[in-house]
């Protein structure tokens, strides 16, 4: 199979803020054929944000939280953060009507339920990030970014509830690189942070509950689908320290 440079590329570009070539001619299949790099680009992503955890928690635990945070948010630009918070407004307002739901979702303006999500997402990750710098447990964050989106790959199976970017990772199909790279973040956590074994089971608990709750998936249910999967491998490396 030949290699295409552009996959890689585009994880990197539609995943984060990080500067990459410009891919000029784009085609719709090449998003959906970058998704198996997706826990990758997590991984890189992993590897910023342990370093600056590290580093700042040597002055103070609430430092390193502070720095990783903003980190973490502005190397992704918020996409997943959006995501949660547009979820969020659509199930507020659904009331279990799946058009009404979609309608919220293309709503441009921010609802008072998107707000609380945004909150309460951003101090439960501020805290949990403290109390694992405190810990000095910071090289899980190598692996939890890379869960995070290994998570998609998984998510993406689920029906598409509308066209859109979820529909377009839809047509994927299971193949071997998924398997691989369950694996390899498999042992990686267990030599690194044995906690990180329950992340398989979050991500498939999260898939039941978007079944359960909607029936499939949007976009903006990948988007907080990582951002949900994050703060709960923080909250599960804490637990299981104690």
């Amino acid at each position: 199979m030949k290699f295409d440079w552009r996959e890689p590329v585009l994880a990197v570009q539609f995943l984060t803020r990080l500067p990459t070539p410009q891919i000029r001619h784009f085609e719709p299949a090449l998003l959906a054929a970058a998704a198996p790099w997706f826990p990758l680009v997590g991984l890189l992503i992993g590897v910023f944000l342990s370093t600056v955890v590290f580093l700042a928690a040597k002055a103070d635990p609430w430092l390193a939280a502070l720095a990783g945070f903003l980190l973490w948010t502005w190397i992704t630009g918020g996409l997943h953060l959006d995501g949660l918070a547009d979820m969020s407004d659509g199930l507020g307002a659904a009331h279990r009507d799946p058009e009404r739901f979609l309608a919220v979702l293309k709503d441009p303006h921010l609802g008072s339920f998107g707000v609380l999500a945004l909150i309460c997402q951003s101090a439960a990750k501020l805290v949990l990030l403290m109390l694992l710098a405190k810990q000095q447990e910071w090289l899980a964050l190598l692996l939890i970014p890379a869960w995070a989106r290994f998570g998609v790959l998984y998510w993406s199976r689920l029906p598409p509830l509308a066209s859109g970017m979820a529909e377009q990772f839809a047509w994927q199909k299971t193949s071997v690189s998924l398997y691989i790279l369950l694996i390899l973040l498999l042992l990686m956590s267990y030599f690194i942070a044995p906690a990180l074994l329950t992340a398989p089971l979050l991500i498939w608990a999260y898939a039941k509950w978007l079944m359960h709750k909607l029936g499939g998936m949007t976009g903006d249910c990948l988007g907080a689908g990582i951002e949900i999967t994050e703060t709960g491998l923080l909250f599960c490396m804490l637990v299981l320290l104690i």
